[in-house]
């Protein structure tokens, strides 16, 4: 019986060929696990796949404005053979060595060596935690701040018109369904950019459904019997919007926020994939490296910084509200 080819992640193809789940995989000759699985690497005789070298690409004022790094990168023109670059690989891949630590023992000549084991945590609070949780918070609470400004009026416009609420709750539902990535290749070239520009504003696109949706039904939710008080004490609309509907509204709308900024949290961890930072920038390297390790030594302080977001939500929702009734 005929199958047809799979899609499957380069790193994790070799796990499933040790385990006998695929039979034949395409590789980079350089790969360190062809070694360490005892793999035969096929000659590419009918030359199918085109030749993977690896090429310097440069401003063409690089040599005048750097010539010693310049000239220390042609100084490795032709030095590294494929066996060199499998062990070079191999230090980092396999022996959890960082790229510096092998680069930098390769050029002194004392070769790979033996790396010294790696904790969790050594791994999980590395020399660059505290740079991932400031550009990862950048952009959680950047975006959230900017589509709170957005929302809010989004969602006051959406209950306060019925003819506008249908188009805008399915413009911004519209919005959340497009997949994280495509968003992001989309963005790129319409900003002619990457890293934090087209991440940002992604991130305050995703942000916008639960926001508005909750202020719609927040302010919605609002009695009839309030607003015809309101009227009864001769409240201007503007007062009656703001010293009744908004803050019997405020514990929808507040918990939109906190959806927003958990749902952010998680979403922000894929900017790392055009150069935002964040904790993204460790599962990217995990999956480039099958490294768990350092896969998850992104991915749980993710998930731990959401639950603290919620929590501190949480904590605020029981600190003011009792406050916000009182004075309704």
């Amino acid at each position: 019986m005929r199958h047809a080819p799979a899609g499957l992640a380069h790193g994790l193809a070799y796990e499933a060929i040790a385990a006998g789940r695929i039979d034949v995989m395409d590789i980079y000759s350089t790969d360190a696990k062809i070694e360490r699985y005892g793999l035969r690497v096929l000659e590419d005789d009918r030359r199918v796949f085109p030749r993977y070298d690896a090429v310097l690409l440069y401003r063409l004022d690089l040599p005048l404005r750097l010539p010693q790094a310049w000239k220390a990168l042609q100084s490795l023109e032709g030095k590294i053979s494929e066996r060199q670059m499998i062990r070079l690989n191999a230090a980092a891949e396999l022996e959890q060595k960082s790229f510096a630590e092998v680069a930098r023992a390769f050029l002194s000549g004392s070769g790979a060596g033996a790396a010294p084991a790696r904790s969790f945590l050594n791994a999980l609070f590395g020399g660059n935690f505290w740079r991932l949780t400031r550009e990862h918070l950048l952009l959680v609470f950047a975006a959230l701040f900017a589509g709170i400004v957005v929302a809010v009026p989004l969602g006051l416009v959406a209950a306060r018109v019925e003819a506008a609420a249908q188009p805008i709750l399915a413009l911004v539902g519209v919005i959340q369904t497009i997949p994280s990535l495509a968003l992001l290749a989309f963005l790129i070239p319409l900003l002619g950019s990457i890293g934090t520009l087209p991440a940002l504003i992604a991130l305050f696109l995703y942000s916008l459904l639960p926001i508005v949706r909750n202020t719609h039904a927040g302010i919605e939710g609002v009695g009839q019997g309030m607003r015809e008080a309101a009227l009864a004490l001769g409240l201007v609309p503007r007062d009656r919007l703001l010293l009744i509907e908004l803050p019997l509204a405020a514990p929808s709308i507040l918990a939109g926020i906190k959806t927003s900024a958990v749902i952010g949290v998680g979403t922000a961890t894929i900017a790392a994939f055009i150069g935002a930072g964040g904790y993204g920038e460790r599962i990217v390297q995990g999956l480039a490296l099958n490294d768990n390790t350092t896969l998850l030594a992104g991915a749980i302080p993710a998930a731990a910084l959401a639950l603290l977001i919620q929590g501190a939500f949480e904590l605020l929702e029981r600190r003011v509200f009792p406050a916000l009734r009182r004075r309704t």
